[in-house]
């Protein structure tokens, strides 16, 4: 079996002392990204039970869609700094911690434990999400993009889950409260492999003049457009995730079928999570790529909201293959987009921390659509807008640049 050789370590991830197989690496990207969606996509078949069992506003059950998005974005770039001072690998087995108990808090009817518990899920998914692309280009930095699409493809298939199960473990339980709190069980699951497959160093504290300079990102166009991608395309999946149960229900759907729709269109990203790093690698320009799948979630958004219902499953495929390609390559660019680990996780902190806040506009916005009586065709119009703006993102994030630290430690985008 192959094995990973050691490395140096940039600051902001702690290194692994001993080695590693690949394979056994990749499992447990794999069984953490499984933990990533579920929070969030087992929530949304269930928003009008919990409404008429807490009596919540439509504004309110629009915040515990809202919230945990938000929350991605405010502790993403938390996620280097833990990793500084904690070690990747202690940062990330305490955020599944968090998760787990996080997800058992917020199955209650009251609603300061609903929204806390809402809060932490979206904490502990920010700072995973962001450690692991960086952890990926560390460990495979030669095959990182693809391996990407491996993680991106676990994220989809949690999220897959989550929706297709929600209603019938609610169901089973009797409760939607359990039904919620199942899936604490999996990140319990993910904690313990973690612990015990990964080591868990402290951090080496280099001396001060062995630092390397401060990178400032935020100085960079580049760095702008990939978290603005980040961000508009994540935007469109939040308010999916929140909202697509509850808008298809508003066409006459029963909640289990609408539960469904969404867990189909999620199963179908993980063929396009899966592919389209690869189609990304036919050549050095990933635009022609994105736009692709940017057209094809804009396609299955309309025939789903306004289209006829009798198209509803050629909608669910079409938005399944447009955002699971989307979001894989959003993450993707930001591996190609830098040139080591270090670059990449402070690009990783910068595009999900700002874009997941921006994102979180999206799911609140619906929200307040629907408080003051919107139609399904003024909410599709909003969704159209957004991905023009990402469209519009993807043309200049997708181009072949990259963002490297010249011979005197300076930043540079190179292309």
């Amino acid at each position: 079996m192959p094995t990973m050789h050691e490395r140096s370590q940039p600051p902001s991830l702690s290194s692994a002392q001993a080695v590693k197989p690949i394979t056994g690496f990749l499992l447990l990207m794999v069984l953490v990204g499984l933990n990533l969606r579920p929070a969030l996509s087992s929530l949304a078949p269930l928003l009008i039970r919990i409404q008429q069992d807490t009596g919540l506003s439509p504004l309110g059950i629009g915040a515990l869609t809202t919230l945990p998005v938000l929350c991605l974005g405010i502790f993403a770039p938390l996620a280097p700094w833990l990793a500084k001072r904690l070690g990747a690998e202690r940062t990330l087995s305490l955020a599944l911690l968090i998760l787990g108990s996080a997800l058992l808090l917020r199955a209650s009817h009251d609603a300061w434990q609903l929204y806390t518990g809402t809060l932490l899920v979206g904490a502990a998914i920010g700072v995973s999400g962001t450690l692991l692309p960086a952890l990926v280009k560390r460990e495979l930095p030669h095959g990182a993009d693809l391996m990407t699409g491996v993680y991106t493809m676990a994220l989809c298939l949690g999220g897959a889950l989550g929706a297709g199960l929600s209603i019938p473990l609610a169901d089973w339980f009797g409760d939607w409260r359990w039904g919620l709190a199942s899936w604490s069980l999996v990140a319990l699951v993910a904690l313990t492999a973690w612990r015990i497959s990964m080591p868990h160093p402290r951090p080496t504290h280099q001396p001060e003049a062995a630092k390397p300079p401060r990178v400032r990102l935020i100085t960079t166009s580049l760095a702008w457009q990939v978290t603005g991608l980040m961000g508009s395309q994540s935007s469109l999946a939040y308010i999916v995730f929140g909202w697509l149960p509850a808008l298809l229900q508003h066409r006459g759907l029963s909640e289990a079928e609408a539960g469904w729709l969404l867990a189909v269109s999620v199963m179908v990203q993980l063929i396009s999570a899966l592919g389209a790093p690869w189609l990304a690698r036919l050549g050095r320009d990933q635009r022609p790529a994105i736009l692709l799948l940017i057209s094809a979630t804009a396609s299955g958004l309309l025939l789903l909201l306004i289209g006829p219902v009798a198209w509803r499953w050629a909608g669910v495929v079409l938005l399944g293959l447009g955002q699971g390609g989307s979001f894989s390559l959003a993450l993707t660019l930001i591996v190609l987009r830098t040139g080591d680990s270090r670059l990449a996780g402070k690009l990783s902190g910068m595009a999900q921390g700002l874009g997941y806040t921006l994102a979180a506009m999206g799911p609140l916005g619906v929200g307040l659509l629907l408080q003051f009586g919107a139609s399904l065709a003024t909410i599709c119009i909003v969704l159209m807008l957004i991905c023009v703006v990402a469209a519009s993102f993807a043309l200049f994030a997708g181009r072949n640049r990259r963002l490297e630290l010249d011979d005197e430690g300076r930043l540079v985008t190179k292309g």
